[in-house]
């Protein structure tokens, strides 16, 4: 039988396991990508190791999310990420140059390689016939020192694209249906592959819209096909040398299967508060709206600028409406400029900001309290956008382009204009200047890490007691993200490198008084948290994992994990249990203490877990999930303990 996309790179790059669903598999790392809010993080993590330099084909340090500069913690950590990239031997992307995954597929991207960031949306590259997937900084770290990465083999999701795009519908279209038909939790434990007739309409970066918001069905990654497509791009980029293409055999089979007509696609919008809350533009229409934000990971391609510079050409927006402009790259920016789109933009009165994460991390651009904002970001988890009652609707640029003319929610197709027809420059403006290449190894060696007082090293975790007894500080509901665990904006990010710090600001927008409740226990042996469906969606920030731990965290239970916050939870010797049945959940309530007995010995010979409440004579039986590899992890305190005990 022969072979899918995912099958063939998951096989080029096998080192341990066997290619069966939900199987522990082990992946050779060719290529990684940090960004600044994860990535200081990871450089201390390669300090403690001892690396000397980067074992992998490429990695590569961007800057693109703390780039707000109002005192010196920020600039104070980009000296820091670049003195390390110096040390690593890393490519480092300076503020200024872009978002990591627009600029990571233009500048370093390849078909055929396996790419793990810390960021979620690092499965963006799979546009470019890449394994390319998010995980936890530590993970990362892992994988620059050479060590392989460990997920459970996916089952591979094929979806068959035929026809073609209407007018005014595009890629986030495509990506928001199957938002609507299967919401946040769809992709759970398999990788999308994108296949079919309907790829010919789709260019690279219409790939790339599709394969970044993957990351908010749950998938592990989404993956495309390298064809002529690709190999275009990619010699528009001035690397066309380094393209192969990679299909799918003509008998290959798929573990579930999907298909998506492009042509009967209308114009899709994400309501307030999640990705998946998916509806037809017509059904919100007149909505009026404080803000439209064009740009992002979710949009980041010159078409995805220059389609709304063509709708609002020669007219003006709405009056009271923001129309904020995030270029998502130094070289996109300089295209855009270069063919009159920017101008068009602003005589409209659209604000230009600089090409970074911007207002999609919550840095700047906030929406005023109770109103409205329609952004072609990839997120609109409450107070993700820095306000915290906010309303973020998700959609695409034809709309949100639309919309600022109108002031109101509005189906572009309803605009009296012909829809605009958009080449890409035959010669796009190639800029490395602000991209530094790995120096020579003797350089390195005498490299000094930068470090300001806001940079600190990560505090020793004990390992899992025996017994443990806590009790439940927060229980929770479905779909908890990892922006309500620990939000990102302009007030935390800057102490990324700063535990103590950054975890003051954990669970603050679902209880500002865990941190003083949480502290007030960490002498008594700390506590636990109780949830249900999907805990840890969204960002792939461990900081979600970390502070809690930093703070006493020891067990949390739930109905079931997201992928990356749960490995993020192994990594730092923090308990991830499932409940057996989901109506014990309803059993359980603030207060209740939960004790685990004998439970590394559990843990070590495959027992159930029991976890009782004596106060109220329960005894709910649980589970887990984790490897044998991950149990000693669990029980070492986390991978950081473990990997000293190896050594």
């Amino acid at each position: 039988m022969g072979l899918n996309v995912t099958q063939k790179l998951i096989k080029e790059h096998l080192i341990s396991g066997e290619m069966s669903p939900g199987e522990e598999i082990g992946l050779k790392i060719d290529q990684t990508l940090t960004q600044d809010a994860t990535g200081t993080l990871v450089m201390l993590e390669l300090e403690a190791m001892e690396l000397e330099r980067a074992q992998t084909e490429v990695s590569a340090q961007y800057v693109d999310h703390n780039i707000i500069q109002v005192d010196s913690k920020n600039p104070d950590d980009h000296l820091f990420l670049r003195s390390a990239t110096k040390k690593f031997g890393m490519f480092y992307s300076q503020p200024g140059n872009g978002v990591s995954h627009p600029v990571h597929m233009q500048r370093l991207a390849k078909p055929g390689a396996t790419l793990l960031g810390s960021d979620s949306h690092t499965c963006a590259n799979g546009s470019m016939g890449m394994l390319a997937m998010g995980a936890g900084g530590i993970d990362v770290a892992m994988a620059v020192a050479g060590e392989p990465i460990y997920i459970k083999m996916p089952e591979v999701w094929g979806v068959r694209l035929a026809g073609e795009l209407p007018d005014w519908v595009s890629a986030k279209d495509v990506i928001l249906e199957l938002l609507r038909r299967h919401s946040v939790k769809g992709g759970a434990g398999t990788i999308i592959e994108y296949y079919g007739p309907g790829l010919a309409s789709l260019s690279a970066m219409d790939r790339h819209v599709i394969a970044n918001m993957g990351a908010e069905l749950g998938a592990t990654t989404s993956v495309f096909p390298s064809d002529g497509e690709i190999k275009r791009y990619m010699a528009s980029q001035k690397r066309g040398e380094e393209w192969k293409p990679l299909t799918a055999d003509t008998d290959a089979k798929y573990d579930r299967q999907e298909e998506i007509d492009l042509s009967s696609l209308v114009p899709l919008i994400a309501k307030p508060s999640s990705p998946g809350n998916v509806v037809p533009v017509e059904e919100v229409e007149g909505e009026p709206i404080y803000q439209s934000y064009i740009g992002s990971s979710a949009n980041p391609g010159y078409r995805d600028f220059a389609v709304v510079a063509e709708i609002v050409k020669g007219k003006s927006i709405a009056s009271g409406v923001s129309f904020d402009i995030n270029p998502s790259s130094r070289q996109i920016l300089t295209d855009l400029i270069n063919e009159g789109h920017i101008t068009s933009l602003l005589s409209a009165g659209g604000r230009l900001h600089q090409a970074g994460c911007n207002g999609c991390i919550g840095m700047g651009q906030a929406p005023a309290t109770g109103r409205n904002s329609l952004r072609t970001t990839p997120r609109n988890f409450p107070g993700r956008s820095g306000t915290k009652e906010d309303s973020v609707f998700l959609c695409s640029p034809e709309t949100a382009g639309a919309s600022a003319l109108t002031g109101k929610i509005t189906d572009p197709r309803k605009l009296e204009q012909d829809y605009p027809e958009i080449s890409e420059p035959e010669k796009p403006e190639v800029d490395l200047s602000l991209l530094e290449t790995p120096v020579p190894e003797e350089e390195a060696k005498q490299t000094d890490l930068h470090k300001s007082d806001n940079i600190t090293s990560i505090p020793d975790m004990e390992p899992l007691p025996e017994f443990i007894e806590v009790p439940v500080l927060l229980y929770l509901k479905d779909d908890i993200s990892t922006d309500e665990i620990l939000a990102g904006g302009s007030r935390v990010l800057p102490y990324r490198s700063n535990l103590a710090e950054i975890s003051k600001f954990s669970f603050e927008i679902i209880d500002p008084n865990y941190y003083d409740r949480a502290t007030a226990l960490m002498e008594e042996g700390g506590h636990a948290i109780v949830g249900g469906t999907n805990y840890g969606q969204g960002s792939s920030r461990e900081h979600a994992a970390l502070a809690p731990r930093y703070l006493g965290l020891r067990v949390v239970l739930v109905k079931d994990f997201a992928r990356i916050h749960w490995q993020n939870l192994v990594n730092f010797g923090i308990l991830p249990i499932t409940f057996k049945d989901d109506a014990d959940y309803d059993k359980l309530e603030e207060g209740d203490f939960i004790t685990l007995e004998n439970i590394r010995e559990v843990l070590l010979n495959e027992e159930e877990i029991s976890a009782k409440v004596r106060s109220k004579k329960l005894d709910i039986p649980c589970e887990h999930m984790m490897s044998k590899r991950q149990i000693d992890i669990v029980l070492a305190g986390g991978l950081i303990n473990w990997v000293k005990e190896r050594s």
